[in-house]
């Protein structure tokens, strides 16, 4: 059980590092550890959706702070929110579907800053942000351990269905990235003469 409690503890804490520096792939922090539970007592596996939505949670929290000090400075240095106009139109986008805002931005790759940005900046409330961002977080990682349990489904060994739901949650975010990309339209486009 004190294993069990270290394994949860450090799964909360790489989660909420990785929501406040997004470069650690909480996604598949969370399916691993959902793949290795369901293999040696599938009731853990609530525990550790627990453990990923408190990690997001509280490292969404910490972030939203963080760029709200940061400002105006921090909308520039993003680039997907130089332009103006995305920014001025995703803080309305936060404020009238708040808990569908975050859901959609925590779920898809690379799209979480950027909205908690917008709405750091476009001063939504500490509190509206607090409580609209648990169902997004609560949602993120019920969605990330059914990868892992579904690899744990699949494969017979704890390793291998580790392996294969840190590979599918990897894959899907490259695509999702690489799709995101190409339907970008250029910012400033050549005038035609």
């Amino acid at each position: 059980m004190t294993a069990t409690l270290g394994v949860l503890g450090s799964l909360l804490l790489v989660v909420l590092f990785g929501s406040v520096v997004p470069v650690v792939p909480t996604g598949a922090a969370v399916s691993g550890a959902a793949a290795l539970a369901a293999h040696q007592h599938p009731v853990t596996v609530v525990l550790v959706v627990l453990a990923g939505a408190v990690g997001a949670y509280v490292g969404d929290l910490a972030t939203f702070v963080l760029l709200g000090w940061g400002g105006e400075r921090a909308v520039r240095r993003v680039p997907g929110l130089r332009s103006g106009q995305r920014v001025e139109r995703m803080p309305a986008r936060v404020r009238e579907g708040h808990v569908s805002t975050l859901l959609v931005s925590r779920l898809i790759p690379g799209g979480r800053v950027p909205v908690l940005l917008a709405a750091a900046v476009a001063g939504l409330a500490w509190r509206r942000f607090a409580v609209a961002n648990a169902p997004a977080s609560l949602l993120w990682s019920v969605l990330y351990a059914a990868i892992g349990v579904l690899g744990r489904a699949v494969f017979p060994e704890p390793w291998e269905s580790v392996v294969a739901a840190v590979v599918l949650v990897v894959l899907i975010s490259q695509v999702v990235g690489w799709l995101n990309r190409r339907r970008q339209v250029p910012e400033d486009p050549l005038p035609t003469r």
